[in-house]
């Protein structure tokens, strides 16, 4: 296959619709990876192209060839090459580019004079056979979406090429994606860019991926405010310093769902630069100011440039905090939750489905089945084990409205082989610590792994799985799940002595009122500590 690219952006290579169709391009190489396509891509900016004269020459005198003698003739040459040709352009003015514009115009030798009678309003016949050539539009616009705002460019390529004969791909907020800082969710797009490129040639573009296309980057007031600000003018027309910008479209990611009921003064001092601004996070939207008197809830002092590069994704918060680069006072929980205010991934399709999205992880399910078993077969080793059996049975039926974890199977698991040993008759002194050992063995191992245990249900509180890349988050949870480990590791011990004694039959409720307090232990540190660094950062 031979693929055309024209791009005509003004902006040559630094096209941000260049961007998509590279990826589209991707998408299309990945699906033809045995035979690769070849690829010719011409920039028209940098090309010699002059309008057209309206003289006919190509008609008449030179059929086929135009009389002027520039880089148009190599554009036709391409034209006549390519199987699939695509036309990358930015949105101006609700139509093409002016040189491209001229690219179009300058096409008229591949047409014949002749006039097709059954041609609606008129027109031309090809001067080549084009029939088995394809053609896709690739366009970004600055405005909150495209739609509707494309109609005189489908109008043109609807005469050109004819109704639903050509691939449209347009998208709205198109300057984002020159913006490193919002690089997560653009990235997220041209992701679906090039699964389109790959379905293109492979049967056309599948409609789940057509319209994951059509969503919007961003909510329109999101975008919109984060346009105004970009232009670093004031409404007055003053230009306003840039740190001022920076602090607004940041502002502007604030996700109002968030709101707690009280608004957040959140200030940003930025040390190296002296300015300092205030960011109130309100029930409905956040706003920026610069003159204040009231006590801030959080104040941040960072150095701005450590600031950009955190928000650019070249470094994470987390890991900047604990490496002392910028420092926090005041309220931390704003720092804990953090992508909940500010995240990237806003809702933009109402029709989401929200009972595979929202899933979370739920700790009950690993507890419940080591509490029944612990209390009910001390109680009764028959009965209570047979309870025990059934709760770890009953428990997966929950898991169809909850994220399932492997420490859930494992816990299942091994409370159902514990009980089985007990209906054998294997004496309770033996199994009884051994299931504590077993279930310390479970949280202290996991301590040692990528994602502790206790992160993996407690990320539910701070931002779901954008925790689990908060290298803080997973610090803290890894000192508590190895707590824990420890805990239940040191109770196998006394348990197994207790279990000897005449106390044996209370063992459940006795091993019951450590793990309450390490309960409360728990909550307490998991917003101490990262605070502590935060203090250490001060220093």
């Amino acid at each position: 296959m031979n693929i055309l690219v024209i791009n005509g952006s003004p902006k040559g290579e630094r096209s941000n619709t260049l961007r998509l169709t590279n990826a589209f391009l991707e998408g299309i190489c990945y699906a033809q990876k045995d035979i690769l396509p070849k690829i010719a891509m011409l920039n028209i900016a940098h090309m010699d192209i002059n309008d057209c004269q309206g003289c006919f020459f190509c008609w008449k005198a030179t059929p086929g060839k135009c009389r002027i003698c520039d880089d148009m003739q190599t554009v036709i040459e391409k034209l006549l090459w390519a199987d699939l040709t695509i036309w990358s352009f930015p949105l101006y003015y609700f139509s093409l580019p002016g040189k491209l514009k001229t690219v179009m115009d300058r096409q008229l030798p591949l047409m014949l004079p002749f006039m097709l009678s059954n041609a609606e309003g008129g027109g031309h016949p090809s001067r080549y056979d084009m029939s088995g050539k394809k053609t896709v539009l690739i366009s970004t616009c600055g405005f909150y979406t495209a739609k509707s705002n494309y109609d005189s460019v489908t109008a043109q390529f609807d005469r050109i090429c004819g109704k639903g004969n050509y691939t449209a791909l347009f998208c709205g907020q198109g300057e984002l994606f020159r913006v490193r800082e919002l690089s997560n969710r653009t990235e997220e797009y041209l992701a679906v860019v090039q699964q389109a490129g790959q379905e293109y040639v492979s049967g056309g573009i599948k409609a789940e991926t057509n319209a994951k296309l059509q969503e919007l980057l961003f909510p329109r007031d999101v975008f919109e405010r984060m346009a105004d600000a970009s232009w670093g003018v004031t409404q007055a027309g003053e230009k306003e310093d840039f740190s001022l910008t920076f602090t607004k479209q940041m502002a502007a990611l604030y996700n109002p769902a968030a709101y707690r009921g009280t608004d957040i003064i959140l200030d940003m001092d930025y040390t190296d630069i002296g300015k300092r601004y205030r960011v109130i996070l309100g029930k409905t939207e956040s706003r920026v100011v610069e003159q204040f008197n009231e006590k801030p809830t959080t104040v941040i002092h960072t150095p701005f440039h450590v600031w950009q590069s955190i928000a650019a994704g070249e470094i994470e918060g987390a890991d900047a905090l604990m490496k002392h680069l910028y420092s926090v006072e005041g309220d931390f929980d704003l720092m804990l939750k953090w992508d909940v205010y500010f995240g990237q991934r806003q809702n933009t399709n109402a029709t989401e489905d929200k009972s595979t999205s929202n899933a979370k992880t739920d700790m009950r399910y690993v507890l419940i089945p080591w509490t029944v078993f612990w209390i009910t077969a001390n109680i009764h080793i028959f009965w209570g084990s047979i309870i025990s059996i059934f709760v770890c049975c009953l428990l997966p039926l929950l898991f169809y409205k909850n994220k399932k974890t492997v420490y859930d199977v494992i816990s299942g698991a091994l409370v159902s082989v514990f009980s089985m040993l007990l209906l054998i008759n294997l004496s309770a002194v033996i199994v009884m610590p051994l299931s504590y050992l077993a279930f310390g063995v479970m949280w202290s191992i996991s301590a040692c792994l990528k994602i502790p245990l206790s992160a993996e249900y407690s990320m539910n509180d701070y931002g779901g799985d954008d925790a689990l890349r908060n290298p803080m988050f997973i610090k803290t949870n890894r000192i508590l799940t190895a707590a824990w480990g420890i805990l239940y590791l040191v109770t196998s011990i006394w348990t197994y002595f207790i279990m000897r004694t005449a106390a044996g039959s209370y063992i459940g409720i006795i091993n019951s009122i450590l793990p309450a307090i390490m309960g409360i232990f728990t909550a307490w540190f998991q917003k101490w500590y990262p605070r502590k660094i935060a203090r250490e950062s001060n220093k």
